[in-house]
């Protein structure tokens, strides 16, 4: 089941994604496309999708660059490319513990541009 590609817009930024294995991956996976609107956190954007989820074996509140995670309290996808106002030292650190979903293929640095409210889409490629 690994190897699924996602494409994930958010304004004028676009990249790929490839999902992992686990459970939450593939429920996402399942209910692919879906939109929701941005919400931005020190460099992570997330917003809550149609989702539920608890926590899985191996969830982590700290993240690596470029991470795409679900956040089982907020039933939020989250996109990390750094630190966040939860951070200590040069860790990139989520609210509370996520599910790991994949990375994204590419710089996720380039979602520093994208501002609250913008309209975020994940999809098939």
């Amino acid at each position: 089941m690994s190897g699924r590609r996602i494409k994930i817009t958010a304004g004028d930024v676009s990249v790929e994604a490839v999902l992992s294995g686990g459970t939450t991956a593939n429920k996402l996976w399942d209910a692919l496309p879906i939109t929701g609107s941005a919400n931005t956190w020190g460099d992570e954007i997330y917003f809550s999708i149609p989702l539920k989820a608890g926590v899985e074996p191996g969830a982590s509140d700290v993240v690596g660059k470029g991470d795409i995670a679900y956040w089982p309290p907020g039933s939020a996808f989250c996109i990390f490319w750094g630190r966040t106002p939860a951070s200590v030292g040069d860790e990139i650190r989520a609210a509370s513990e996520v599910n790991h979903l994949g990375a994204i293929d590419g710089d996720a640095a380039v979602f520093g541009a994208v501002q609250g409210g913008t309209e975020v889409k994940i999809e098939k490629v």
